[in-house]
């Protein structure tokens, strides 16, 4: 009887402290922000369920910018030397380099392969995940930048034609070509829609069903847009201009926050829990919790930080103006 009492006693604090798995819980100070016992599996399984408190750093190629993980490597795209660099999430290590179009942007992973955008020839590049081998060059529209992929095709932002294109991954064909608004450089993905951040002009984001590119509305948000992602439930978009990210609700675009953030917010990524913003202006990334927006931290990365990449368990950071890259 005795052992039996200890034993409960023991489950019971445990089960005070570190709640069951499934189990919310209202976070203090935040009525109806529910927040799981561990972020991510990922993270328990790699002891890395803490905050980030330190930072490692790794060596990429001239003027790293975008960042796509294949669910063992990074890609980091190399602006100034028209390659990209895949690196091996646990440690770093550069396991290759690999030519592709000219001034290329940003990159995206379909489940086997790997896309880069060529801005400087109105391209994008597709190689083999497994060996960097270049399977094709496609044309796009003019200056591709920012591209996503949607469990079935491949969306590419156009910024000089205020386009978006969508691709179809097997061969490169071009499905359909959309309008956007000016300047569009962001894109998500929300399981049915394509968003898009529309940098210039009228301080929007447009809304496009994935299926036949059909326009479903543009929503305003801060100044100067840049970065747009998905969180399960909310699109959240970097506004550059005003130092600030804005959450929409999904489902209709009502806005359902705006947050400070450093200073020239550029992409952002969500980490199971948290969503991760670059600032280029304050050399820093912002950490704010995805249900109330709360600001959890601030964690300086290299220079210039642009493009950023959550691979599970940790938060990667393209810094272009230093050729590293910073995992926390």
């Amino acid at each position: 009887m005795r052992t039996s009492r200890i034993v409960m006693s023991f489950v019971a604090t445990c089960v005070l402290a570190f709640p069951l798995f499934g189990q919310n819980s209202a976070a203090a100070g935040s009525p109806g922000c529910p927040v799981a016992a561990i972020p991510n599996v990922n993270q328990l399984a790699l002891l890395k369920w803490f905050n980030a408190n330190v930072s490692a750093s790794f060596p990429s190629g001239d003027s790293p910018l975008g960042m796509a993980f294949d669910g063992s490597s990074m890609w980091i795209v190399n602006t100034n030397s028209s390659s990209v660099s895949k690196l091996r999430a646990s440690d770093g290590a550069v396991l290759g380099t690999f030519a592709v179009g000219y001034i290329p942007g940003y990159v995206a992973f379909d489940g086997a392969n790997v896309w880069a955008t060529n801005l400087g020839d109105n391209t994008v590049s597709k190689l083999r995940a497994s060996d960097g081998a270049n399977l094709g060059t496609f044309s796009t529209g003019k200056f591709p930048w920012v591209i996503t992929f949607d469990g079935t095709s491949i969306w590419i932002a156009n910024i000089s034609d205020n386009t978006v294109s969508k691709v179809r991954p097997s061969d490169g064909v071009t499905l359909g070509v959309f309008p956007a608004g000016l300047n569009p450089i962001g894109l998500a993905f929300d399981g049915a829609n394509i968003w898009v951040a529309n940098q210039a002009g009228a301080n929007t984001v447009t809304k496009l069903r994935a299926r036949d590119g059909a326009l479903l509305g543009t929503f305003a948000v801060g100044v100067n847009p840049v970065g747009v992602t998905f969180d399960g439930s909310s699109v959240w978009v970097a506004n550059q201009g005003s130092n600030t990210v804005t959450k929409l609700r999904a489902a209709d675009g009502k806005v359902l926050g705006t947050f400070s953030v450093g200073s020239k917010p550029q992409f952002i990524a969500f980490d199971g829990e948290n969503m991760w913003v670059t600032n280029q202006g304050t050399n820093n990334v912002t950490k704010l919790r995805a249900c109330d927006g709360a600001r959890l931290g601030t964690f300086a990365v290299g220079q210039v930080p642009t493009g950023i990449a959550f691979d599970g368990a940790n938060v990667w950071v393209a810094n272009n103006s230093s050729g590293t890259v910073s995992k926390l």
